[in-house]
């Protein structure tokens, strides 16, 4: 089973006009709404790849209920802890020449009772779990949540003999990986923040990654874009790289998730450590060819997993 947290969830509104113009009025030509957050793309990536992932997280207001019903209607199992306050709401602008922006709302603050249902509903879900559980932690942590609340959640997946994924940033990645998750996935970004040392190649993003390994992940994996993705096992274990394919990409919002969701659901079939990380590339790589965030088409994935390169890194 696949339990993909969600404490941040959002509506994600994707508007596509021909240029945007600061300080103007500016007119889309289309506008789509779907079920998103970081948690909700990893469900629609292993739905694609043949799970039956059940989303739990929380929902409030029409935002909140239009989320649920739209993750239903991929056939997403969503199990809702409902919140006095609405679900936010997220932009992505998609210009004509490819350009991309994003404006992320906060989300809602959450009460202490709320988080008490969320905590309770995720027990009970490992409890009620068949087989080996793999569970996914994704996304920001909104108001009145603890920034150690991820590394709870973890050692009580650890507790339960659940594999733990982790994909935040900042100080509850910090604190997460004192709880030693099963795997973290920071993009460049995250992980120069995380150490304060710059990435600009795959020699530095190895060391990083170590570094990381270090403070508490059983594995690791940094996305350099389009640069490819770097993987890092346990201390002494060899690091690889997968090279990305060269593509034109429709946007890359959300790439980074279904990058998570392949890297769970290939480490949940028991892959060697190459078909892992040529999955998990490939489905970051099939996203930027979507109609949305999370939207990888099978065809695409399995195309492109025939193209992605894997080496070792010296």
């Amino acid at each position: 089973m696949f339990l993909c947290v969600s404490l941040n969830p959002a509506i994600d509104k994707r508007l596509r006009l021909e240029r945007l113009q600061l300080g103007r009025v500016n007119r889309a030509s289309q506008v789509t709404p779907a079920a998103g957050g970081k948690a909700a793309h990893v469900a629609m990536v292993l739905r694609t790849l043949g799970a039956d992932p059940l989303w739990l997280g929380f929902a409030g207001g029409p935002t909140g209920a239009a989320l649920v019903e739209g993750l239903k209607a991929m056939s997403i199992r969503a199990e809702a802890v409902a919140t006095a306050n609405a679900t936010r709401m997220n932009l992505e602008i998609l210009d004509k020449d490819g350009t991309v922006t994003e404006i992320l709302e906060p989300g809602p603050p959450i009460t202490g009772e709320e988080l008490e249902r969320l905590q309770d509903s995720f027990k009970l879900a490992l409890r009620e779990s068949v087989g080996k559980t793999t569970v996914i932690l994704s996304g920001s942590l909104p108001a009145g949540v603890p920034e150690d609340y991820y590394a709870t959640l973890v050692e009580l997946g650890h507790h339960c003999e659940c594999r733990v994924f982790v994909d935040t940033s900042g100080e509850p990645l910090r604190q997460a990986l004192r709880a030693h998750p099963s795997f973290v996935k920071p993009n460049r970004e995250e992980a120069e923040r995380l150490t304060g040392c710059a990435i600009d190649g795959t020699a530095s993003a190895r060391n990083v990654l170590k570094r990381i390994i270090r403070e508490g992940a059983q594995a690791a994996a940094i996305s350099l874009g389009s640069g490819g993705l770097v993987w890092q096992g346990t201390q002494g274990k060899e690091a690889l790289f997968a090279r990305a394919p060269e593509m034109t990409a429709r946007s890359a919002v959300g790439s980074g998730d279904s990058t998570l969701a392949g890297f769970a659901f290939a480490e949940d079939q028991g892959l060697e450590v190459e078909e892992v990380l040529r999955l998990a590339a490939a489905c970051g790589a099939a996203n930027c060819l979507a109609e949305g965030p999370g939207r990888a088409r099978a065809g695409d994935i399995e195309r492109l997993k025939k193209e992605i390169q894997v080496e070792i890194l010296e």
